[in-house]
């Protein structure tokens, strides 16, 4: 904990966007939102996700608190945030995002519930961004998760042969992505 009152609300709020099928118990987000009080953003289907609705429900939760948002994605989450920046208005109240695993949405073995979400958005994001890879993530290369850090204008983390980087891959807790959040403003 830090020094500040622990009384005090914090000067920032963490929402966290869990991807297709939300983020287990044994999840880091999971982990997170029980451990810290983060805010997970939940969405109307897991298993179907609706683009547009999904956006809907960030914009809604980033309006809900006047405090400046600090967004933790994981997986498609990530395209989330991509796609909710390059349309908000209110982008601005974002001070910034972790990026976790984000997949590969050109790929040919795609899901059907997730080709609604092609293509992704390619446009640098307003806010700093940090997107976190896996050497080993079955569902991007390694190649296709530094173009798209590249092309949302976020620094990028290689986190070594660690599969998707959720529940199944051993992070407990995940002090090493919690230390790249408090990167991003100092504080956490």
């Amino acid at each position: 904990m830090t020094e500040r009152d622990k009384t005090s609300k914090p000067t920032h709020r963490v929402l966290l966007l869990p991807g297709w099928q939300n983020s287990g118990a044994g999840h880091w987000q999971s982990r997170w939102e029980l451990r810290y009080g983060d805010t997970r953003v939940d969405q109307d289907d897991w298993q179907w996700p609706k683009r547009g609705d999904w956006l809907a429900q960030l914009e809604h939760a980033v309006l809900a608190d006047p405090r400046p948002a600090l967004l933790v994605a994981h997986s498609l989450g990530c395209h989330l945030v991509s796609a909710w920046a390059a349309h908000s208005q209110h982008a601005a109240r974002v001070v910034g995002a972790l990026l976790v695993a984000p997949p590969d949405l050109d790929r040919d073995d795609l899901p059907p519930q997730l080709a609604p979400w092609r293509s992704t958005v390619r446009r640098a994001l307003p806010f700093p961004a940090t997107v976190v890879w896996s050497g080993n993530d079955p569902y991007c290369a390694p190649a296709r998760s530094e173009a798209m850090a590249a092309a949302w204008g976020a620094s990028q983390v290689a986190a070594g042969p660690r599969g998707h980087l959720n529940g199944d891959s051993g992070l407990g807790d995940w002090p090493d992505g919690r230390e790249l959040l408090k990167n991003l403003t100092g504080d956490c």
